[in-house]
C-alpha cells in the first residue's frame, strides 16, 4: 500500500518547485483536471474554479509579480491535507488590484492548505490565507508596511 502522506508531500513539492521556477504548466498538472478543481483566495473572499479558473488566478498574480519565489517555512501534513506555511517574494512589476506597478519589494507569510479527494497525487484545492493588506501597503510603498518575520519589534512573537 502506498504511503498517501509521502504522495501528499510529493504533490505539493512538485507544485511549489513549479512556482518557483516559472513553470506554471508544471503547476497547474499538480491539480485535478476537472471541474472541482479549486484555488480559494480567502483575503478576497473568491474562488477560482477548474483548471481555467486556477490558471486566472495565477495569470493575474504573476504578471503583478513575475519573480515570485515562494520558501517554505514549516510544513503539516495529515490524510487529505497538507499545510505549508511560506514566505512570498518578488518585485511589483505588473497592475494588480488596481496598484499600477511600482518596482517595490514584496514580502509576506502565507498559510497554504492543500486538500487531496481521494487521489494524493493530485490537488483537489489550495487555500491561502494571508494578510492582502500588507501586499498591497508594500506595493504602494509605504513606510510602516510590515515586512513579514523581519520587520517584528522587540519582544514581540
Amino acid at each position: 500500500m502506498e504511503d498517501v502522506i509521502a504522495l501528499q508531500r510529493a504533490a505539493v513539492a512538485e507544485h511549489i518547485r513549479g512556482e518557483n521556477a516559472g513553470d506554471w504548466p508544471a503547476v497547474y498538472e499538480t491539480f485535478v483536471q476537472d471541474p472541482e478543481a479549486r484555488w480559494d483566495f480567502v483575503p478576497a473572499e473568491t474562488m477560482f474554479k477548474g483548471p481555467e479558473g486556477i490558471a486566472r488566478f495565477y495569470r493575474a498574480f504573476v504578471a503583478a509579480v513575475p519573480d515570485l519565489q515562494v520558501e517554505v517555512l514549516s510544513e503539516y501534513d495529515v490524510r487529505g491535507c497538507s499545510i505549508r506555511e511560506v514566505l512570498i517574494t518578488g518585485t511589483h512589476r505588473g497592475e494588480y488590484a488596481g496598484i499600477e506597478p511600482t518596482g517595490q519589494k514584496v514580502r509576506c507569510r502565507l498559510a497554504c492548505f492543500f486538500l487531496f479527494g481521494s487521489n494524493p497525487r493530485r490537488i483537489v484545492m489550495e487555500r491561502g490565507y494571508f494578510d492582502h493588506d500588507t501586499i498591497f501597503r508594500q506595493m504602494r510603498g509605504e513606510a510602516a508596511a510590515s515586512q513579514g518575520s523581519e520587520n517584528r519589534s522587540a519582544g514581540r512573537t
